[in-house]
């Protein structure tokens, strides 16, 4: 009996051997860190230029800090440090007030940016 796989092709690995997979992400995502400790890429995104290296930098953080156990993320909230923020609709909400995800202001994308500057 046969059956055919997913198109999604596990081609591209980082230096620390994590799988980068290409794939279509919503409108302004150009990547995601996902639990099992893969990335999703947007199409969009050129890993080539100075700009592709700083999003895997970016998501690569999100990695170090889920597997570390620092940060954790579910459909409808994100843990940081222990403390678990409420998600709904794209937005989290922060010390009473709800951001959309990826703002600046959560302390795990001060940490993603950061790691952004090393590139």
């Amino acid at each position: 009996m046969a059956f055919k796989l997913g198109n999604e092709k596990r081609q591209i690995r980082n230096s620390k051997d994590t799988p980068i997979f290409r794939k279509s992400l919503p409108e302004g995502v150009n990547a995601k860190a996902n639990d099992d400790g893969s990335i999703f890429v947007d199409h969009s995104v050129n890993l080539n230029s100075k700009s592709g290296q700083k999003t895997i930098a970016h998501e690569m953080q999100h990695i170090r800090d889920m597997k570390s156990g620092k940060a954790a993320y579910g459909d409808d909230w994100v843990r940081w440090n222990k403390t678990t923020y409420p998600r709904k609709d794209g937005k989290i909400k922060y010390k009473g007030e709800w951001y959309p995800e990826g703002s600046e202001v959560f302390p795990w994308e001060k940490a993603a940016i950061k790691a952004e500057k090393n590139v």
